[in-house]
């Protein structure tokens, strides 16, 4: 934002024997605010925001809230729950507009619409910091020097446009480092895809004309390009030589390769993103498409959590605020609905980026059949995505069926541990639920405990237990409080739990359940079958005998599914534990030892393992280390000794 914001500091309502909620609450509250423009924050009981919102004026806003007439069934509830506000005013409405983007995001207050996948977009860059320009894939901060491009819709999109850009323009996408001390051709040389510059192949004069002709392509002058090969061949025909002109022939099938494989290229729209939405059975997708340079870079699907009395332009509006919160913005924005804060919008993203930027919902031409196939491929994903909730449905309602629950589960939560021989122990959980696997809860435990012998599997699995539920208690209270407040992004309380394991891990859980007083939550042991077959797992349940499932049981197929994932963030977490394990260094455990001083001990002796052999004397001749430093060194790798 161009200014800075000023936050109010309200008196808090007088207190009353009973604290107030709803209007009461928020008629205090309006009495002390300015007409000015701003953000509100309400909150319920226990501090959490339940809604965050933007207005032109604050006072007039707020005061809309101070009675429950004239609000549908979701705001009525939002004011009745609301015991504080918090509100900070900005310099404009546009600068309230981004601020309320920004803490939805962080927040994600009950009562918002949310946009749920916030995953950064990857891009291609071409480096600028080495004489001999690098091509590749980027995501995060723009904080190397070079020229971008993007967004793409995928990791994908993009490995595969720049292998053909390899293959078109023979660009070098091997690290700095590796370029510097290349003796000979590697194999992207042999196979017809780097020029190979590190070891004199082509000129760098040359080879900057290669990056010349791809940052022509992918800024959208991809005809010229072609044109330029085009000719080259044929000028390399006439002269007979054949094998230059195959190769010219080779680039200019790349550059259509490219272009075949982005579906549609606009001729009228070179820099864009494309919005289309549809909503069924309450259920809402918006397809976005993103074109760059008169290219197609692909398209990504998004499923943001609104109430069903969100219309569709509510719904579009505040996605599009969260979405460019954090991402880059075209100057033109092609919706298929229409939004009533349209102005406000390109006010607010003009601020953003510092350019005018443009929102249009087109009528007629070809702008209109790009919003047209984005709503198409929205339907179609949408479809998609509530056959495969009606398939999960059916499993769940099979996994009540087999163990026995009152309702299908919501949240189910399966436990594995990994380790070899007892080194690096971890424990893993992944959770699933109506929707599939809930990947932004996995969690990873780091076995703490010391008492712990190497290999028990039956205390690491009651300490991951005792630490998940312990913090669970502690920050919601039982389920049945959790339940309580009817709010499905903070009841985390499981229905389900899964271990990988048999009665003797069964037992281990049921005793962390008792000692912690949980006894709502149903647990059962996955164990494997004979000869560890897949397909004739026993299950345990406490109460019940061992149980088996048919073998063409697709509960069964859907339970082994949950096991093995679990089974796999548990390998993945302990393997990288172990990595980091293998990589570390015993002078980071030195106080007093920063990058510096590590640098120059190594520098000096050569190994970690030198300087632990290394006298006193000898530690304080390295530059930065002090007698006392030295000393502190010598004892760390000798302690104990006489």
């Amino acid at each position: 934002m161009t200014s800075e914001t000023e936050a109010l500091c309200t008196p808090e309502p007088a207190p009353t024997a009973e604290k107030p909620r709803g209007t009461e609450v928020i008629s205090a509250f309006v009495k002390t605010l300015p007409n000015k423009p701003g953000v509100y924050r309400m909150l319920n009981e226990a501090g959490d925001v339940l809604y965050v919102g933007k207005a032109r004026n604050l006072k007039k806003r707020v005061q809309s809230y101070t009675r429950l007439v004239g609000h549908d069934t979701r705001i009525a509830r939002m004011i009745l729950a609301t015991s504080s506000m918090e509100f900070v005013t900005t310099a404009s409405e546009a600068e309230a507009l981004l601020l309320e983007a920004n803490l939805i995001k962080k927040l994600k207050p009950r009562f918002n619409v949310l946009l749920r996948d916030d995953k950064s977009f990857p891009y291609i860059l071409i480096t600028k910091d080495h004489a001999v320009a690098q091509i590749r894939k980027h995501r995060g901060a723009r904080s190397h020097k070079g020229d971008y491009f993007g967004p793409f819709a995928s990791a994908g999109a993009v490995n595969r446009t720049i292998n053909a850009l390899q293959r078109a323009f023979l660009l070098r996408s091997c690290s700095d480092s590796v370029y510097d001390n290349r003796t000979r051709p590697c194999l992207l040389h042999q196979i017809k895809r780097c020029a190979a510059p590190c070891t004199g192949e082509i000129s760098e004069e040359e080879y900057a004309d290669l990056v010349g002709e791809a940052l022509q392509f992918l800024s959208g002058r991809s005809q010229k390009v072609k044109d330029t090969l085009a000719k080259a061949m044929e000028d390399a025909a006439e002269v007979l030589d054949f094998e230059q002109a195959a190769r010219y022939r080779d680039r200019i099938s790349a550059l259509s390769h490219v272009q075949a494989h982005q579906g549609i290229n606009p001729q009228s729209v070179s820099e864009a993103d494309v919005f289309g939405i549809a909503d069924q059975g309450g259920q809402t997708c918006i397809q976005v498409f993103f074109f760059r340079g008169g290219q197609n870079w692909g398209n990504r699907a998004y499923y943001p959590r609104a109430d069903k009395s969100h219309s569709r332009e509510e719904i579009l509006e505040a996605f599009l605020a969260q979405f460019y919160d954090d991402k880059p913005c075209p100057k033109l924005i092609l919706l298929s609905d229409d939004i009533s804060g349209r102005a406000l919008m390109e006010d607010a993203l003009g601020v953003k980026t510092g350019t005018r930027i443009k929102i249009n919902v087109p009528q007629r031409g070809e702008k209109l059949t790009l919003v047209a196939h984005a709503v198409s491929n929205a339907r179609e994903a949408l479809g998609r995505r509530m056959a495969e909730s009606s398939s999960q449905a059916r499993l769940l309602e099979g996994v009540k069926r087999v163990f026995k629950l009152e309702e299908p589960p919501k949240r189910i939560e399966i436990y594995d541990n990994s380790h070899i021989q007892g080194s690096h122990p971890v424990g893993a959980m992944v959770v699933a639920g109506p929707e599939g696997f809930l990947k932004n809860q996995y969690r990873k435990f780091n076995i703490k405990s010391k008492d712990i012998a190497p290999g028990d599997d039956f205390a690491m699995m009651r300490e991951v237990l005792t630490r998940r539920f312990s913090r669970l208690l502690k920050e919601q209270g039982s389920k049945a409080d959790s339940e309580a407040t009817g709010d499905e992004d903070t009841a985390l309380w499981p229905d389900l739990i899964l271990i990988d394991g048999g009665k003797g891990q069964l037992s281990a859980v049921r005793e962390v359940m008792e000692e912690l007083g949980v006894e709502d939550v149903a647990v059962a042991g996955i164990a494997k079958g004979p000869d560890r077959n897949a397909g004739r797992e026993h299950f345990h349940v406490n109460g019940q005998a061992p149980f088996m499932l048919e073998p063409r049981d697709p509960v069964l197929y859907y339970i082994q599914r949950l096991r093995d994932e679990a089974h796999r963030f548990a390998i993945g977490t302990h393997r990288a534990r172990r990595k980091k394990a293998i990589g570390a260094n015993p002078l980071d455990e030195i106080e007093g030892i920063g990058p510096g001083r590590k640098k120059a001990l190594l520098r000096h002796f050569g190994s970690a393992r030198a300087v632990g052999r290394a006298s006193v004397t000898d530690l304080s001749c390295v530059d930065g280390i002090s007698k006392a430093l030295a000393k502190q060194i010598h004892e760390h790798f000798h302690e104990g000794a006489e």
